[in-house]
């Protein structure tokens, strides 16, 4: 099979190319997917670059062990293991994985997947995954979000903060999107209440309180987010910063933790985890109309690497996707 993959540590164009690679079999609790589309991820590229460092005591010292990324994957069921009962050939399955999916076929266990929304795409399903699912728990379970509570996204044009922008109005709250000037249409037309163009106006300023501060940019200080909240309120930090080469975000969430200690409004540092169930929830969301994926642009599987070096640059408005195959296999495969 075709798959991109990785040589060493680096920079997209230089580490990465496509190449003819055995493909995988599923074990007994495994299915194989034929993967339609995948989509980059900011953890694509911190693990395309080996950042933070402590990481590569895991990934690889020198050079990553999985050599191929890819986490988000969208596609149709191609092979069971022995022993899996839930899963079909042919069903259209969508997931998040630990790497592997920019390629043509990936092995993902039974239990990584769930039933792909029906009436869009495998681009937009593939989309779906992590970001969708971030936004989801970020608000839902660390944040507490219900209906009647104001909202603020910061960062709500990107791949998380679109999906965040939705889902909060699904849960009823009044929604308050951050994001550069150009992308103020973009943000309202998925449902924000108020935009805020940073670039023009500080929002730690401005003398609104919120409920719940749901941060993907990391743009000020821990202090400065508890001055946007309600005495009760909650800041979720999802930023996904890289803080530093040696430690990456560590340092900026120990500083939210402790400023927590002070009292007052909640800071809560926030990782995502993977979750079938909550992939269900957010299918539902998407066939009921509440949430449409937002896809800034998709690349073909040989322009992998450019689309992640697009992610590199920030500013991306929504998800990158990169498309694998066709939705139908070719007769005879």
């Amino acid at each position: 099979m075709k798959a991109i993959a990785q040589s060493r540590y680096g920079e997209p164009q230089d580490v990465l190319d496509l190449r003819d690679v055995d493909r995988p079999e599923p074990g007994d609790h495994e299915v194989l997917v034929r993967v339609h589309a995948s989509s980059v991820n900011p953890a694509d590229r911190f693990e395309l670059l080996g950042l933070p460092y402590v990481l590569r005591l895991a990934f690889g010292l020198t050079r990553p062990k999985a050599p191929i990324r890819g986490k988000d994957v969208a596609g149709t069921v191609e092979a069971v293991g022995a022993r899996v009962t839930r899963w079909q050939r042919g069903t259209q399955v969508f997931g998040e994985l630990s790497a592997g999916a920019y390629a043509e076929f990936v092995v993902a266990g039974e239990d990584e997947l769930a039933p792909a929304p029906t009436g869009v795409g495998p681009a937009e399903a593939a989309s779906v995954p992590v970001a969708g699912v971030a936004a989801l728990q970020g608000l839902r379970d660390a944040g507490g979000v219900r209906s009647g509570h104001r909202v603020l996204v910061n960062g709500a044009s990107g791949g998380v903060g679109t999906f965040a922008v939705q889902i909060a109005k699904a849960l009823g709250a009044h929604v308050t999107g951050v994001c550069s000037g150009a992308n103020l249409e973009l943000v309202t037309s998925i449902g924000a209440d108020e935009v805020v163009d940073y670039t023009r106006h500080d929002f730690t300023r401005s003398g609104e309180r919120y409920d719940v501060v749901f941060d993907l940019v990391g743009s000020h200080a821990p202090t400065a987010y508890r001055r946007a909240l309600r005495r009760d309120g909650v800041y979720v930090s999802a930023s996904g910063m890289p803080g530093g080469a040696l430690l990456g975000p560590l340092p900026y969430l120990l500083r939210v933790a402790l400023t927590s200690l002070r009292g007052g409004p909640r800071m809560k540092p926030f990782a995502a985890k993977r979750s079938p169930d909550d992939l269900a929830v957010l299918a539902g969301m998407i066939e009921s109309g509440q949430v449409r994926p937002v896809i800034d642009r998709t690349y073909a599987l040989t322009e992998t690497a450019t689309a992640l070096a697009r992610q590199g640059k920030g500013h991306a408005r929504g998800k990158t996707v990169v498309t694998v195959a066709d939705t139908e296999p070719p007769t005879g495969s």
